[in-house]
């Protein structure tokens, strides 16, 4: 039997309270069924001590001495989740959450974790609202399995040791670091060891994520036809079938290095478009052995997926695409936060923010766009839904790997048709939605929920 609750932690000087000795107010004592003045046992994350019980009458909450608080890396009065577990005799608090970043700034102690910064501190104001506690940790800081040098924030931010966490939430944005055999340890460690949670996991690619999604009947409608660019057969047979395609790295992020190649009207040539951090820059092949031979030596470093060209919805004769933000809730379940339009700018084939483009909601998009067959908004954003929801799904079922949240890439053709462009596990924290009047997004509600959920408070 486990009851579960909110409590108020009050750090008292040492001098006060025995370190081994936990205050507790009485009415919690009997609603949690803790049984008074016998040993039982503290746990935080990793953290465990054998401590007294001792109730409290007309008073509520836990108090704990200052000595006794540092070792479990609470910093101030916070405010946890509790239960009691019978089996182990133990009180525990928490969800203790760790999130693994790539890198910090020590010497930036208003920004130390760069352009996500505001995220963390948003993270970390949340959690103390909600009855949860997190730290951030970096890749540089993994030690011993036992505990973990993390950033904390208590009206400022500060490094301290903490123990490991419940759960663990991967948000490292390089795939080299992700790959660090010292990473690697740590992740298949903490889940061995501390039997902690650890979701999202890894990155996903491109060409894994079709190839799982193929297999699922549901999803597989949304997927344009696309293949690992091999040699110049499959390129000639793509482009035989499709007046476009597009080549895109395996590994690429924000639209870094997609090529567009079309067949030039007239039947003379084909036209490709190179997506550059400037603008896309244009070349015409006469042949398509030409272009093939151009891009072959591209293809000595990069693996490139190709996929069927797709006549997008346009505003103005700028494609638009769209970003679904999708979340496991409260309940485990995927749940889509946000859906935002995504024009492309000017000078751009690719939607990509990073490259000049412009943000609207789904149903303000659809609305200026050049969608036909009488499709109205709200049958659109539906549709959205729908295929945002079935793809997460999706990729929880074929992927070996756990995921609590994804940044779902989708676009509609001009008949109304839904197709998947991309899936990312690691959804940018910095662009979403810009932080209004101190209100706590609800996509980072979302990650608290879940984190709950994942254990059990």
């Amino acid at each position: 039997m486990m009851l579960k609750s909110k409590v108020a932690v009050q750090v008292i000087s040492s001098g006060m309270l025995p370190e081994d000795t936990l205050m507790l107010g009485e009415a919690q004592m009997k609603q949690l069924r803790i049984p008074q003045g016998q040993h039982i046992t503290l746990r935080f994350g990793s953290f465990s001590r054998n401590v007294k019980a001792i109730p409290i009458a007309k008073f509520e909450g836990i108090r704990v001495s200052q000595s006794l608080a540092k070792k479990m890396g609470i910093h101030q009065n916070a405010t946890l989740g509790v239960r009691y577990k019978e089996d182990t005799s133990s009180v525990v608090l928490g969800p203790l959450i760790g999130v693994l970043v790539s890198r910090d700034y020590p010497n930036m102690p208003e920004k130390p974790f760069g352009s996500i910064s505001m995220f963390c501190r948003e993270l970390a104001q949340a959690c103390a609202e909600q009855g949860a506690y997190v730290y951030f940790f970096t890749p540089n800081q993994l030690g011993d399995m036992a505990s973990v040098s993390g950033w904390v924030f208590a009206g400022g931010w500060k490094k301290t040791s903490m123990p490991m966490p419940d759960v663990v939430n991967n948000r490292i944005t390089s795939r080299k670091m992700e790959s660090r055999p010292s990473v690697q340890h740590f992740l298949k460690e903490v889940k061995l060891q501390h039997t902690s949670v650890v979701f999202n996991e890894k990155f996903l690619d491109k060409a894994e994520v079709f190839d799982a999604l193929k297999k699922d009947e549901t999803v597989a409608r949304y997927l344009p036809e696309s293949h690992l660019l091999r040699n110049y057969t499959m390129l000639n047979a793509m482009c035989s079938r499709y007046s476009s395609v597009f080549l895109k790295p395996i590994r690429g992020s924000l639209g870094k290095g997609i090529i567009r190649i079309t067949r030039a009207e007239s039947n003379k040539g084909y036209l490709a478009m190179f997506a550059t951090a400037s603008g896309s820059r244009k070349q015409m092949f006469n042949t398509l052995e030409k272009l093939f031979s151009t891009i072959s030596t591209k293809m000595k470093t990069i693996r490139y997926q190709i996929q069927q060209g797709l006549q997008l919805i346009e505003i103005q004769k700028r494609p638009v695409d769209f970003r679904a933000l999708v979340q496991k809730n409260a309940k485990g379940k995927w749940a889509i936060t946000s859906i935002v339009a995504r024009t492309a700018g000017d000078q751009h084939f690719v939607s990509n923010l990073a490259r000049g483009g412009t943000l609207s909601t789904a149903a303000e998009a659809i609305g200026k766009s050049n969608l036909q067959n009488g499709i109205n908004k709200h049958e659109a954003s539906v549709r959205l839904r729908q295929a945002a929801l079935h793809i997460a799904k999706g990729v929880d079922a074929q992927i070996p790997a756990h995921f609590g949240e994804l940044g779902i890439d989708l676009a509609m053709d001009t008949n109304g048709r839904v197709w998947l462009l991309e899936v990312n596990s690691k959804p940018s924290k910095n662009d979403n939605t810009p932080l209004n009047d101190n209100k706590i997004r609800p996509s980072v509600l979302a990650l608290i929920q879940y984190s709950r959920f994942l254990s059990g408070f």
